[in-house]
């Protein structure tokens, strides 16, 4: 036990899971403009389809799950974030001509923190994703 009687734990794998009425287009922004790798999916298990992916050697997946009866999900608001911490500005700027090759443009930020180390997107059930530039982030 720690010293606030937590039992000890430490996660091999985190994987963030959320429900999607456009799995395809979802996939895609995550998989081709946003440069994951597909690393399993499902077919009709229980009314469920589901894809996850991933970057290679990353224990931290994104799982998209669609329902034949549709999500009961509300929209996102725009301070709903996925935000990814790059190495530098080179990787941001990198991943930004990426996204913008696959006809993705940035959005403002609706939390001005992100204005001056990131550059933010929406996937296309208007979830947002922010790509940090971990080394101007360190130098604020």
């Amino acid at each position: 036990m720690d010293p606030l009687g937590r039992p000890p734990m430490k996660p091999v794998r985190t994987r963030v899971a959320r429900p999607t009425d456009r799995l395809t287009e979802v996939v895609a922004f995550y998989r081709d403009a946003i440069g994951m790798t597909e690393l399993g999916s499902f077919q009709g298990h229980a009314g469920y389809d589901g894809v996850m992916v991933g970057w290679p050697e990353s224990d931290v997946h994104l799982e998209f799950t669609s329902h034949v009866d549709g999500s009961p999900c509300p929209a996102p608001t725009a301070d709903n974030l996925l935000v990814f911490y790059l190495t530098d500005r080179r990787a941001v700027d990198a991943l930004v001509d990426r996204m913008r090759e696959h006809g993705h443009a940035p959005v403002a930020p609706e939390n001005p923190y992100w204005e001056r180390c990131s550059v933010t997107f929406e996937d296309p059930d208007g979830w947002r994703v922010v790509l940090v530039d971990s080394e101007a982030l360190a130098a604020r």
